[in-house]
């Protein structure tokens, strides 16, 4: 009889951040943040450090705002919210796909790999600048389509739902700390690539198990390894 040992790792699914990850990343983050805080003491609400990030900043402004001044908070949720998605979309005017994006996801499914991508940033800001993203990819799950999005992990489990792939052999894949810790909430190993913002020490600091200067050398990283 025939003794067999645990069956090799393989990556069945990869889930992708958007920006910065897939394609050029044109938002500016730190501007948005202070043109939402100039918003809010405009309408006389509370104003915290502009530590976290701007979704969750808005969502601290609102609670407050609820309680310390219930009049001005739906006003400035809806001029927030708007404020956000007119700069997204600004921003995917000007943005284009990286290069090597349909390829990298044409040869993911040649190998069989499911692929589904979770992004922050609104969806029609994503189909500007990836209008045929739906031929390349299992899923799309953007801010309009989750309650919660990453770093909560529910947004990476919906996908991984949407693709019918197990924690085991999923690959969260991004160009941020904040993926790392999406990936890790939600019990998945984790990749970074340092085509965005962040550099390849910060991305292995916050867990990431592979890095690559961007996902086309990730994709050849983790093929000659056995890895898919």
């Amino acid at each position: 009889m025939n003794a067999t040992g645990p069956r090799p790792f393989k990556i069945q699914a990869m889930v992708f951040d958007f920006d910065g990850t897939l394609a050029e990343l044109l938002i500016d983050f730190e501007a948005m943040k202070r043109d939402v805080a100039a918003l809010a003491r405009e309408l006389r609400l509370p104003c915290p450090p502009l530590e976290a990030p701007v979704l969750e900043w808005i969502a601290c402004v609102e609670g407050l705002a609820v309680c310390e001044n219930p009049v001005g908070a739906p006003h400035f949720s809806r001029r927030a919210r708007t404020l956000v998605m007119e700069m997204e979309l600004e921003a995917a005017g000007r943005a284009t796909l990286f290069p090597f994006t349909r390829e990298v996801l044409i040869e993911l499914g040649r190998r069989s790999v499911k692929t589904a991508v979770i992004t922050r940033n609104c969806r029609e800001a994503v189909q500007r600048v990836f209008p045929d993203l739906e031929a390349y990819c299992g899923c799309l799950l953007a801010r309009d389509d989750v309650e919660r999005v990453k770093p909560h992990p529910d947004h990476l489990t919906k996908a991984m739902e949407a693709l019918s792939a197990h924690p085991d052999s999923t690959l969260m894949v991004g160009d941020h700390p904040l993926d790392m810790e999406t990936g890790k909430r939600a019990g998945v190993l984790t990749a970074g690539v340092w085509s965005g913002r962040a550099s390849r020490e910060g991305l292995m600091t916050s867990g990431a198990r592979w890095t690559a200067s961007h996902c086309r050398d990730l994709v050849a990283l983790l093929a000659e390894q056995g890895l898919i």
